[in-house]
């Protein structure tokens, strides 16, 4: 119990301050305690449902949320979630934990490149963001990640938001595909709830936590650390992945 509710704590603090709904690092996590590659993912959608709901009510309050453009975005992510369920169902954990350490790598990547806003914010047409949340809920929430490591860089590359604020619209985003994901996914018998539980509401203490430290540090001191915990994750995914099987 005591373990559970420190790893809910940490997690709900890195998914405050990096806007990324706590699944990259509780599924490699729950991985090392033992867990199995589904029942990682499942109970990392009970935690970001959690974490995400009251973490985009304090990034509301603080003014760093854009409801309008996220709402449709999250719609799509909502549709696409919807088929997680099926996927960790039928696809064996081996794939699951493929693609899991290949989004880790990209997230890490794409951290090496810099990517900085250009003139104001750009609008897209409603059905792009629709199409893009859906494309997005359904590969992150298949894996436990929500897809705010394909969202964000997407936010501050092509429509130039300021990064506190993609990681908050981000946020926001998951709040969508984890419920839609919970759905699906208790509905093939995958979420473990009482761990989930457990980990999810002291993931809410982290959660505040980190949303104050978040909008307290510099974007370079961000980008810095998350390419500190990238690079552990994705060490850890690929001797576990690659030597640890069988």
């Amino acid at each position: 119990m005591l373990e559970l509710l420190l790893l809910g704590g940490f997690v709900g603090f890195l998914s405050g301050f990096f806007g990324i709904g706590g699944g990259t690092i509780l599924v490699p996590l729950l991985l090392f305690l033992g867990y199995d590659i589904k029942a990682a993912i499942g109970i990392s959608v009970v935690q970001m449902m959690f974490s995400s709901i009251y973490g985009s009510y304090l990034n509301l309050k603080k003014g760093s949320l854009d409801v309008k453009m996220v709402s449709i975005i999250g719609l799509g992510g909502f549709v696409g979630a919807l088929f997680s369920g099926v996927i960790v169902a039928n696809v064996s954990g081996f794939t699951l934990q493929i693609v899991f350490l290949s989004f880790s790598v990209f997230a890490l990547l794409r951290l090496f490149f810099k990517v900085k806003t250009h003139g104001k914010e750009k609008n897209a047409h409603p059905l792009i963001l629709l199409i893009m949340g859906f494309i997005v809920g359904i590969l992150g929430t298949s894996i436990g990640v929500g897809g705010s490591i394909l969202l964000v860089p997407i936010l501050v590359g092509y429509f130039n938001i300021k990064l506190a604020k993609a990681t908050s619209a981000s946020l926001f985003f998951v709040m969508y595909s984890s419920i839609s994901g919970f759905i699906s996914q208790s509905l093939h018998g995958i979420i473990d709830y009482k761990t989930g539980l457990i980990i999810g509401v002291a993931s809410l203490v982290g959660v505040y936590f980190g949303v104050i430290f978040k909008h307290k540090t510099s974007e370079t001191l961000q980008r810095r650390s998350l390419v500190l915990f990238y690079v552990g994750v994705v060490s850890y995914l690929t001797y576990k992945t690659f030597f640890l099987q069988g």
